[in-house]
């Protein structure tokens, strides 16, 4: 049986990408080697590294003067990069609190200076997105998470007047933004973009070298800047399927394409928590995420009657996270639109 994999990360992936990738890690070219067997200096690989890193300049249309970069640590480490780099020594960072991973990257902070939270919505367990906030002048930067995974909320808006740091792993390349808004941009790439492994970092040149710090060089960006990505080894298999599904992306009409996707998928599950009295959604409407839909039950006494209904129509991974409870839909671009329907289909049924 299909399973329909909705899973939160690592995640699904689209199946062109997976059959290229398993003949790679075979025979790679046809060099009579593995992928993940050749020298990360080989002009094969690259090759690799140098169209990844063209295809997310064209895919987000950067304008010049920002370097892409695939590091290792996952987005955890550009918990302590982010400071690292960027808030000088006496100086301060602004925060804003949307939920767990901004905790986390706030208590990362904290270790390096003054960390203002401008605002946060824990205190309605992190259902909606702060608004009306003031962003200290003299921050250093502005910290955001743009799309929060365990509680389904997104952002649409990115205030202030300092430079803007944006953790956007669970929604990068699934919808239109101005990205010469932001001078650093960070997401692990497990979500939309490939395999567990590597992490994808968007940084402005002219912001480095500022902070008057003496950083360890693995967590310098200007290091990994001026070394292509390949200061150390890099994650090769990571770095090649994350290249191949941009390929995808850019072939299935970019990320102007896959927004459109996106919103259909998102409106249909949404509508059907809405109009479904088994089920009531977990965010404020409007702060709703487009990648991870979260809802629960109305009457928990049908939760066997309804994940049974899931196992026998192959849905996979919707629990929600063990934190919050409920489910969570986590509709990444890979996603079809064939697996939202039968989750519908599910849903329907358990009035039946």
């Amino acid at each position: 049986m299909k399973k329909h994999n909705f899973s939160a990360g690592p995640s699904v992936l689209p199946q062109e990408v997976l059959k290229k990738a398993s003949e790679a890690i075979v025979d790679f070219q046809g060099l009579g080697l593995s992928l993940i067997e050749i020298s990360h200096r080989s002009k094969e690989f690259i090759a690799v590294m140098d169209k990844a890193q063209a295809l997310v300049k064209e895919l987000l249309a950067l304008p010049e003067g920002y370097s892409v970069l695939f590091v290792q640590g996952g987005a955890s480490t550009e918990f302590v990069m982010a400071p690292y780099n960027l808030m000088k020594i006496g100086g301060k960072a602004a925060y804003l609190d949307t939920g767990s991973w901004s905790s986390k990257a706030i208590k990362e902070a904290k270790i390096f200076g003054d960390t203002v939270v401008v605002a946060s919505s824990k205190d309605k367990g992190y259902n909606y997105i702060p608004k009306g906030y003031d962003v200290p002048k003299d921050a250093d930067y502005i910290h955001f998470t743009s799309n929060n995974t365990i509680f389904g909320t997104q952002l649409n808006e990115f205030p202030g007047d300092t430079l803007k740091v944006v953790d956007m792993s669970s929604d990068i390349f699934s919808r239109t933004l101005d990205y010469s808004q932001f001078d650093v941009v960070y997401a692990g790439a497990q979500k939309n973009m490939g395999p567990a492994g590597t992490t994808l970092v968007i940084v402005k040149d002219e912001i480095l070298g500022k902070s008057g710090r003496q950083i360890p060089s693995m967590l310098d960006y200007q290091i990994h800047a001026d070394k292509g990505s390949m200061f150390n080894t890099p994650p090769v298999f990571a770095v090649y399927v994350s290249m191949l599904t941009l390929e995808w992306l850019k072939e299935n009409g970019g990320v102007t394409g896959i927004e459109k996707a996106n919103e259909e998928k998102a409106a249909l599950l949404y509508a059907e928590i809405d109009n479904n009295p088994s089920f009531v959604g977990f965010a404020a409407k409007e702060d709703r995420s487009k990648m991870n839909v979260t809802f629960n039950l109305t009457d928990t006494s049908l939760k066997e009657k309804f994940d049974s209904l899931c196992v026998a129509a192959g849905i996979s991974a919707l629990n929600g996270h063990r934190s919050v409870g409920g489910y969570r839909a986590s509709i990444y671009n890979a996603l079809p639109l064939e697996s939202v329907n039968v989750l519908i289909k599910a849903m329907q049924d358990l009035n039946k």
